[in-house]
């Protein structure tokens, strides 16, 4: 069985995710890494070019593909398990699903701390900053709760912390 982190935006998941896959043997995969060499673009090049309806079709296929896969720690795009079909693949595959929660503040610390979000990921609202955070989450967190084997707060914990506790508790 894969282990499959979901969460926002800035929450850890690329970070541990690779942390985790090496500390368990098992293969990494990012889901959003997948995705921009399928298409050939970034994620902000498929936002202009598409917008998030097209992105979302080119995730949903990518995370069938993924789905297969059971043997590996595998990160998923924050918005990934909005769609039905993609909480069903995930599902139906029996995967563990770790929802890496943070809070609002924090995430937006590490968003803005990271070069790569902003040059690579559009923003999502007409909002900025903690507004949209706090907007997303407020939708997206009862779907990931509803969706997860196991549920780690990771607000405060390193990425070494974070695999630490994940070992023992999948």
């Amino acid at each position: 069985m894969s282990v499959v982190l979901i969460g926002y935006r800035g929450s850890g998941k690329t970070t541990v995710g690779r942390l985790l896959a090496e500390r368990l043997g098992k293969t990494f995969i990012d889901c959003d890494d997948l995705i921009v060499k399928q298409a050939q673009k970034s994620i902000r090049e498929i936002f202009a070019s598409g917008g998030e309806k097209v992105f979302r079709e080119l995730e949903s296929v990518a995370v069938a593909e993924l789905a297969k896969n059971k043997d590996a720690v595998i990160a998923l795009g924050g918005g990934t398990m909005l769609r039905e079909e993609n909480r069903a693949a995930l599902a139906s595959a029996g995967h563990r699903i770790v929802y890496l929660r943070c809070e609002p503040g924090e995430l937006l610390r590490r968003i803005q701390a990271d070069p790569a979000t902003s040059d690579n990921r559009p923003n999502l609202t007409n909002l900025a900053g903690i507004e949209e955070i706090e907007s997303l989450l407020s939708a997206r967190e009862p779907i990931y709760k509803a969706n997860t084997s196991v549920e780690l707060d990771v607000t405060d914990l390193s990425p070494a912390q974070v695999v630490e506790r994940l070992v023992k508790l999948i």
